[in-house]
Parts: structure tokens; C-alpha cells; sequence
């Protein structure tokens, strides 16, 4: 009877740690769900899930500037701007390498900072002469053709097949 009982106890013990467990597994799924949502609310604007229209806003907030020297650091660009208005953001952006590829994009808090900024239209950083112009949206699907120019020895995939003969429509004879 003895062995029985402490086996009782046993499985007591067992179910009510499994229930704790549980428990605790519930209060981490509700965190979860508490973070992923207050994450959704407070999205950063250049996460895949960005609709169109805060894409656009936060676009109308950019610049594009080009020529930047490889050796440039997104700090140098930020106080290059810092006095058309509050830098929000640098991106210089990279190939596959890491390598710079020579521009950047410049993220304003304020709107009217793109007008200021565009008056640093070929000012010089390490040198160089800027080109900054206002960040055009990309519209998704809507790709600039660059069609290559037509090759006058390629024409089609069809193999070359010379017109019928011409057969005149009298006889001979």
C-alpha cells in the first residue's frame, strides 16, 4: 500500500508541474502575441509590409544623391545635410560585395528639408560633386523598360524560309 501511495504522490506532483508548465506556456504565447502586435503598430517604414502610400511619404521625405566618394561614411553625408533640416536616415548603398556603389539616399524628418537640400546640387564631399535630386517612388511592377536596341542579324527564332516560287498564272504551252 505504501509504494502505491508514494506512486499517487508521484503522479500528483507530475500533473500539477505539467499544469505549471502549461500555464507558463500560455503567459509566453500571450507576451508573444503582446510583442508581435505592438511591433505591427509601431512597423518600420522600410519593411517589406510598407503599403505604397508610406512608402511614397516617406519618399517624399528623401533625396538621391549621387557621385558620393567610396570612402565616405553615412556620418560625412549626414553633417553634409544636417543644414537643410534633421537627418533621419543615410543609406549609401552597396553591391553584393559590400563594396559602395557610389550613392546614397538621404531620409529628412521634415518634408521641406528635400527643397533645401536640393540646393546642394553640386556641392562638393571629399572632392566629388554631388548630384541630389528628390527620391522618386518605385511603383512595384511598373519597371522602366530598357529595351536592347533590336540586332539586325537576329530577327526571329524561326528559321529562314525563302517565299514560295513564283509560279506565273499562264500556262506554258
Amino acid at each position: 500500500m505504501d509504494d502505491q501511495e508514494q506512486e499517487h504522490e508521484e503522479l500528483e506532483d507530475m500533473k500539477k508541474r505539467l499544469k505549471e508548465m502549461e500555464e507558463e506556456a500560455g503567459a509566453l504565447r500571450d507576451m508573444q502575441a503582446k510583442v508581435e502586435k505592438e511591433m505591427g503598430a509601431v512597423q518600420d517604414s522600410s519593411s517589406a509590409s510598407a503599403t505604397q502610400a508610406e512608402k511614397e511619404e516617406v519618399d517624399s521625405r528623401s533625396i538621391y544623391v549621387g557621385n558620393v566618394d567610396y570612402a565616405c561614411t553615412p556620418e560625412e553625408v549626414q553633417q553634409h545635410f544636417q543644414s537643410c533640416g534633421t537627418v533621419n536616415r543615410v543609406t549609401i548603398l552597396t553591391d553584393k560585395f559590400g563594396q559602395p556603389k557610389g550613392f546614397a539616399y538621404v531620409e529628412f524628418v521634415e518634408v521641406d528639408a528635400v527643397q533645401n537640400a536640393l540646393l546642394l546640387n553640386e556641392s562638393e564631399l571629399h572632392g566629388r560633386q554631388l548630384k541630389v535630386s528628390a527620391k522618386r517612388t518605385n511603383v512595384p511592377g511598373m519597371k522602366q523598360y530598357r529595351g536592347r536596341r533590336p540586332n539586325p542579324y537576329f530577327r526571329s527564332r524561326r528559321p529562314f524560309m525563302p517565299a514560295a516560287p513564283f509560279y506565273p498564272a499562264y500556262g506554258y504551252g
